[in-house]
C-alpha cells in the first residue's frame, strides 16, 4: 500500500487544503475535521462520544501545521482542544477525491450462460471451514455474483450452522431457524408443498427482507423438484438499457405485498417498487413474488401501465435467456442474495421419494461487513 505524506496544508474557505506527496489535493471542511477528531471516539466501543451539535458553525482553527511525525495538527478556536490526524486516515476518508471517482459497481451480472461455467460458483464446504481464504472466496461469490453452491456439506440436521457461524449470526423469522422445506399437510406457505414455485424473493412483505438465504439440501430423492435461479439485477439492467418506459415504471410505482399466515395472528403488508436503486444509481433490491403480491392499489390512470411493466418483468425473470436450472444434491448449500437473485423450483411427486431442505436467513450487512473485515486483515 502506498504511503501518503502531507506535503503542504493551507486554509481554503471554510476548510483546509492538503497537498499530498503524489500531487493530489484534498479539501477538508472545518466542521468535518472537528467532528472526526480521533479523540471523539471511545477507544473500546469506537462509538463517537463527542457531541458535534455543541460546536458553533463558525468553528475554525486557531493554528494548524504538519507535526514533526507527519500528522495534521489543529488547535481549535473553541474548547481549548488540539486534534491530530493520521495522513493515512485522512486519505482513506477523503470525500474530495472519492467524489471525483467514477462509481464502479461491485456486482457481476450474469445470465443463462452461467450454466456453461457452473463450476465457477461452486466451493467445497471444507475449504470454507478450514481456511480464511476459502471463506473470503465464498463471501466474494455471494457479494459479487449473488450466488454460490457449497458442495459436500454434512447432511445431518442443523449441520449448516457451524459454516454459517463463520460469517455471523443468522436472522430469526417466524419461520424459525432453520426452517424445514418439506411437503406437509395444511401448509402455511407454498414452499411447504410439492407444487412448482415461480422465481421469487422470500418475504417481500417485510420492510427489510432478509438479505441472504441458505438452502441446505439434506435429501432430494423425488421425481422433480429441480431448482431455478435468475439474476434480477441482470434483468433490471436489460430493461434499463432496452425498455426504458418499463424500467421507469418498475422503479417508480410501489407494489403491495402481503402475508396472511393462518398459523399466526398477524397480517403483514408492505409497499415497495419492484426495482430499487442506491444513491449511486446501482441496483439495491428486486422485489418480485406473484404468489404474495396483493391487489394493486396504484392510481387508476396508470394501472394498465403497471400491469404491462409487471408482466414484462415477470416473463423475463423466467426467460431461459436469463435463468439457470440445476438440481440440488444432498450436501449442497444453495446460498444467494435474496434481494437480488430470485429462486424457484419445479413440482415434484411426493410419493416418488423424500425431499428435505433446511433454510436459513442472514442480513446483507453481515455478509458485506464480514468480507470487508477479512480483506482488511490480509
Amino acid at each position: 500500500m502506498a504511503e501518503f505524506i502531507i506535503s503542504k496544508v493551507d486554509q481554503k474557505g471554510s476548510g483546509l487544503e492538503i497537498v499530498w506527496n503524489d500531487g493530489k489535493k484534498s479539501i477538508f471542511n472545518f466542521m468535518w475535521l472537528r467532528d472526526n477528531c480521533p479523540t471523539a471516539h471511545d477507544k473500546d466501543s469506537r462509538h463517537r462520544m463527542f457531541n458535534i451539535l455543541k460546536v458553533s458553525q463558525n468553528i475554525s482553527p486557531k493554528k494548524y501545521n504538519i507535526s514533526s511525525n507527519g500528522k495534521l495538527e489543529i488547535e481549535w478556536s473553541e474548547g481549548e482542544h488540539i486534534s491530530y490526524y493520521e495522513p493515512s486516515w485522512l486519505r482513506e476518508n477523503c470525500y474530495t477525491l472519492k467524489n471525483k471517482k467514477k462509481y464502479v459497481s461491485p456486482y457481476e451480472l450474469w445470465d443463462s450462460s452461467l450454466s456453461n461455467n457452473f463450476k465457477s460458483i461452486k466451493i467445497e464446504h471444507d475449504e470454507i471451514i478450514n481456511s480464511e481464504e476459502g471463506l473470503i472466496k465464498w463471501l466474494e461469490l455471494l457479494h459479487h455474483k449473488g450466488i454460490a453452491i457449497v458442495k459436500n456439506s454434512p447432511v445431518e440436521k442443523n449441520s449448516a450452522l457451524p459454516l454459517l457461524n463463520k460469517i455471523s449470526h443468522t436472522r430469526e423469522t417466524f419461520f424459525k431457524t432453520p426452517f424445514e422445506v418439506v411437503n406437509v399437510p395444511k401448509p402455511n406457505n407454498s414452499a411447504y408443498t410439492a407444487h412448482a414455485l415461480r422465481n421469487h424473493m422470500d418475504l417481500p412483505w417485510f420492510e427489510n427482507p432478509p438479505g441472504y438465504q441458505f438452502l441446505h439440501c439434506l435429501i432430494n430423492a423425488t421425481e422433480g423438484g429441480n431448482s431455478s435461479a435468475v439474476d434480477g439485477f441482470a434483468v433490471a439492467d436489460y430493461l434499463r438499457k432496452n425498455e426504458k418506459e418499463i424500467f421507469e415504471t418498475l422503479v417508480s410505482v410501489p407494489l403491495k405485498f402481503r402475508d396472511k399466515d393462518y398459523t399466526q395472528n398477524v397480517h403483514r403488508s408492505f409497499h415497495a417498487t419492484a426495482i430499487s436503486l442506491t444513491k449511486d444509481g446501482d441496483y439495491n433490491d428486486i422485489r418480485f413474488s406473484v404468489a404474495t403480491m396483493d391487489a394493486l392499489d396504484c392510481h387508476p390512470d396508470i394501472m394498465d401501465k403497471v400491469y404491462k411493466a409487471h408482466h414484462r418483468f415477470g416473463n423475463l425473470l423466467h426467460d431461459d435467456k436469463f435463468q439457470i436450472k440445476f438440481r440440488l444434491e444432498p450436501g449442497d448449500i444453495f446460498s444467494f442474495n435474496n434481494r437480488r437473485l430470485l429462486h424457484g423450483r419445479t413440482a415434484f411427486k411426493p410419493n416418488s421419494g423424500h425431499r428435505h431442505l433446511q433454510g436459513y436467513y442472514m442480513d446483507r450487512d453481515e455478509i458485506v461487513g464480514r468480507l470487508n473485515f477479512l480483506k482488511k486483515q490480509i
